[in-house]
């Protein structure tokens, strides 16, 4: 039970997100296909930083997820490898 609530209090920022009020296919466009408006709609979100621990700790590799794209996101990965 207490995994349940660990579970549920890490995903609470899903609960507020801006992205809910838009449809997924504005946050996982076609390939080659802007991804600036959803940035911008992350970058408004006070749910981003969860959002992209997320999708860095559950390795999504699709979408934009926290206001970066998969490519931003696996930049992030390599720097971090090679700092840590």
């Amino acid at each position: 039970m207490l995994i349940n609530t660990v579970t549920d209090d890490a995903l609470a920022w899903q609960e507020t997100a801006l992205c809910a009020q838009a449809g997924p296919e504005f946050f996982f466009p076609a390939p080659g296909s802007s991804t600036r408006e959803a940035k911008q709609l992350c970058n408004a979100c006070e749910g981003r930083l969860a959002c992209l621990e997320y999708a860095l700790a559950n390795d999504e590799r699709f979408g934009v997820w926290g206001g970066l794209s998969e490519k931003e996101r696996e930049r992030l990965r390599r720097e971090g490898r090679a700092r840590g």
